[in-house]
Order: structure tokens, then C-alpha cells, then sequence
């Protein structure tokens, strides 16, 4: 029994890194960087993601210098099934330019993003629970670098930009222009996380802009820390650049998280540099459906818990696998009876 419990104990440690549903327990933003995620929020998932950041710019050919004020908002929710997301983004800047050539000073404020689109994940290599099988005797076979672990989930993204009135910051843009994108993951060890963002945007404008953003997270010691850095590539006949980022993230509670990230440009036309505080927040009414004990696959059954294999109360003992259909069904019938009586309904 004592091996058996050393087992349980192992299994309870290395599982939540090899979770193959899209929802996991503690909140997944986007922030405090520029990539998207391959993975979606899950199913009935409402995350808002919002920062307010500050941006210096200067152009060494125009004679120019910017200041940027602006709030980034970004709306997810986990739709119909856990690997679909649809996603809202903007960013709400004022602008205040000095024409340093020619002697005058000039602002403007609107959205310079707005953004609507649906994410789905085509590809998760961890859907498989027998290629991320644990070492129960290893801790480094656990940890250590496997190419395998390369392989990455694999999204892809359609949407549109939309252009509200009359923009000063695209004044030539139509009103609606589609975006494209493809969005991976891969998990290179437990610590270490790459993300990497390939887009084509404002498709049929006449400044169509092509995109790319690779991202490195690593959490530290205290799992609470994230560290990332992060390359942003963009190419536009309005507008070219390379810009790196790094920052921290700290979450407080599993729903909850903070952050802050600075960064700038790779040339000086323009030169950028900007730093940004944020939040991301997350309302969870997620829940997992029931599947049948007879119905499930092998090494689906979850987590096994520390106290797995001690007899219930009333019970002649032995680790609760599962329902059956019978059992679920009637358990089925006493939650619906009970939210009528309650007045309350499942969404």
C-alpha cells in the first residue's frame, strides 16, 4: 500500500502538466505580451484582459516626436465547445505629435486596433494521454528537455478590423478589412512555454500587413512568477518593425492575474519605447461534462487524489472510478429536479 500511495502522490504532481481539456484551473491570458495563445479559455468562460501603457516615439527622417497614452481591452469567451473562442480586442490610444520641422504640435485619439474573431484549436498533441504518460520513478525523465515536446498545438484565427467612423489612425482603410492567423504552442518542458503567432491582416486594404510574434514564458521557482520575452516582427508598406518585449506576471488567486511588460523598437524610424501594466480576469462557469465510466478512454479519468484509495464512509472501500450510464442518468434527473425547485437554469 505504501507503493501504491507513492504512486497516487506522483500522479497528483505530474498530471496537471499532461491536462488534455482546453479549461484549465487557473486562469490562461494572453498578457502580459503581444502572442495569442493556441489554446482556447474553455467552454462558458467569460476572461477579460486589460492594460494601460504608455509609448514614446521618435522619427529620425520626419522630425517627429509621439506620445502615446492608451488602454488595451481584450474580451474572451469559451464558445459552444471547449476548443472554439471567440475574441474581441482593442486599443483605445490619444496621440500627442510634435512636428519638430516645421514648428507645430497636433493630437489625435481613436482606436488604432478593434478586432472581432474566432480562434479554434486543430491540432493538440497532448489529446493523446499515452504519449504523456509520467515517469513515476524519474523526477528528471519528468523535467528534462524531449524534442518531442516541440510538437505544438496548433490554432488558426479568422476575423476583421473594423474602422469606426472616421479614423485618423487608418484615414484609407475600409470600414471592414478580414484578418487571418495561425497561432501554436508548444510546451518545451514544464517551466518553459513557446508560443509563435504567423498573421496576415487588413487583407484587401491597400496596406495589407503581414505579422509574426515568437514568445518565451518561463515560470519560476515560485509558480506564482512568470518571466517572457518576446519578438514581434511586422511588414507593411505603411509601416515596418521589430520590436522585443519582456516582463513579469504574478498570479494572486487562480482566476486573477497581474503584469507588466516593457519594450522597444530595433530602428529609429521610428524609435519605440513603451512600457505597459495590466490584469487579467477570469469569470469561470466551466463545467465538465459528464462522460460514463464505460465510455471513456484510457488515462481520462482525471486526476488521481491523494486519498484516492482510502475507504468512503458507508462504503466497502476502493477508489470511486466512475459512473455508469444508469448512475448518471438519474443523477441527471435529481440536478434538473433541483433547479427547478431552486428557479435556477444551467447556461
Amino acid at each position: 500500500m505504501k507503493h501504491l500511495s507513492r504512486i497516487a502522490q506522483s500522479l497528483v504532481f505530474f498530471l496537471p502538466f499532461c491536462l488534455i481539456a482546453q479549461y484549465t484551473d487557473v486562469i490562461n491570458s494572453n498578457r502580459p505580451g503581444q502572442s495569442v495563445s493556441a489554446y482556447a479559455v474553455g467552454r462558458n468562460v467569460v476572461q477579460a484582459e486589460m492594460g494601460v501603457s504608455y509609448e514614446r516615439d521618435k522619427h529620425s527622417l520626419l522630425q517627429t516626436e509621439s506620445n502615446f497614452l492608451g488602454v488595451d481591452l481584450a474580451l474572451r469567451y469559451g464558445l459552444l465547445f471547449e476548443t472554439l473562442e471567440l475574441y474581441w480586442e482593442g486599443t483605445y490610444q490619444k496621440e500627442n505629435i510634435s512636428y519638430n520641422g516645421l514648428g507645430f504640435d497636433a493630437a489625435r485619439t481613436d482606436f488604432s486596433r478593434n478586432r472581432l474573431g474566432l480562434k479554434f484549436l486543430i491540432y493538440d498533441p497532448f489529446k493523446n494521454p499515452e504519449n504523456n504518460k509520467p515517469d513515476l520513478y524519474s523526477w528528471r525523465a519528468n523535467h528534462k528537455f524531449k524534442w518531442k515536446n516541440l510538437l505544438p498545438a496548433v490554432s488558426v484565427y479568422g476575423g476583421a478590423n473594423f474602422i469606426l467612423g472616421d479614423n485618423p489612425f487608418y484615414p484609407e482603410d475600409p470600414t471592414i478589412s478580414p484578418r487571418a492567423m495561425i497561432a501554436t504552442q508548444s510546451r518545451i518542458t514544464p517551466r518553459f512555454v513557446l508560443i509563435s503567432n504567423i498573421s496576415y491582416d487588413r487583407i484587401g486594404s491597400d496596406f495589407p500587413e503581414m505579422g509574426y510574434i515568437i514568445s518565451l514564458t518561463h515560470a519560476l521557482r515560485n509558480p506564482k512568477w512568470s518571466i517572457f520575452v518576446e519578438n514581434q516582427g511586422i511588414k507593411s508598406d505603411r509601416y515596418s518593425d521589430s520590436i522585443l518585449r519582456t516582463g513579469t506576471a504574478y498570479l494572486f488567486n487562480k482566476n486573477f492575474q497581474a503584469d507588466m511588460n516593457i519594450g522597444a523598437s530595433l530602428k529609429n524610424t521610428p524609435s519605440k519605447y513603451f512600457g505597459t501594466i495590466g490584469f487579467s480576469y477570469r469569470l469561470d462557469m466551466h463545467q465538465d461534462k459528464l462522460v460514463p465510466i464505460e465510455d471513456q478512454n484510457g488515462g481520462e479519468n482525471g486526476q488521481i487524489g491523494r486519498n484516492s484509495m482510502k475507504k468512503s464512509k458507508g462504503e466497502d472501500g476502493g477508489a470511486e472510478l466512475g459512473l455508469t450510464k444508469k448512475q448518471l442518468k438519474k443523477q441527471k434527473k435529481m440536478a434538473k429536479r433541483k433547479q427547478r425547485k431552486e428557479g435556477s437554469y444551467e447556461f
